[in-house]
């Protein structure tokens, strides 16, 4: 059972916000990835994407200003489910961070559509917008077991999408071909590993660190 599913806490409505987050992270890495990987103009969805993330943003800052206050009136009893709380919505901020980063790219002027890799780039997408919901299912209700298989198919999401970044680092194909590809999945390993890092969090206030946890590096 994780933490936050304890009603006494009064971290239930924390919890409801934070799944409501996801849901417009999950809505602005789509609008992104559509952008970058067909031909939709990107002024059709810019507002949209930075109006959310910034929505995002505002929401981040009032729960955590929501959980100090709660800190304050129920002691330090609760301190654990506190400091995991701020980190998990720490990472949904920083997922709407990186749906933006996609939209700059798009804008920039990078387009992947039409390309060999194009299909598959954008089955890939449908997968890990999937994994949104996945997220968001057992941060509401927490399940071991299916908390153990997302987090088999996630690293091997990252050690994949981390093969494919070598790879084009060290491909001979012009430039302007591989290094939109790597800063792209750079993006896509970052997003899936703060999915992971949410369940993950949810599962456990206070987790060992991870080197699939997402590093700003």
């Amino acid at each position: 059972m994780s933490f936050f599913s304890k009603r006494e806490s009064g971290l239930d409505h924390i919890v409801s916000q934070s799944v409501g987050m996801l849901g417009d992270a999950r809505h602005s890495f789509d609008l992104a990835t559509l952008a970058l990987l067909t031909n939709t103009d990107t002024s059709a969805v810019d507002a949209d994407i930075r109006e959310t993330d910034e929505r995002i943003n505002h929401m981040e800052q009032q729960l955590r200003a929501e959980l100090v206050v709660h800190v304050t009136v129920q002691g330090s009893s609760d301190i654990g489910s506190v400091l995991g709380m701020i980190l998990l919505l720490k990472k949904i901020e920083r997922i709407g961070d990186q749906a933006t980063n996609v939209l700059d790219l798009a804008e920039s002027g990078v387009r992947l559509s039409g390309e060999p890799d194009t299909e598959a780039m954008l089955a890939e997408r449908g997968l890990i917008s999937t994994m949104f919901g996945e997220a968001a299912d057992l941060l509401g209700e927490p399940n071991a077991e299916r908390t153990e298989d997302f987090a088999t198919r996630v690293l091997a999401l990252v050690a994949e999408h981390q093969a494919k970044i070598d790879g084009y680092l060290h491909s001979d194909r012009p430039g302007r071909e591989v290094v939109p590809r790597a800063i792209y999945y750079r993006y896509l390993k970052r997003i899936v590993a703060n999915l992971l890092g949410i369940v993950k969090t949810a599962a456990d206030p206070l987790p060992a660190f991870s080197e699939t946890d997402d590093k700003e590096d």
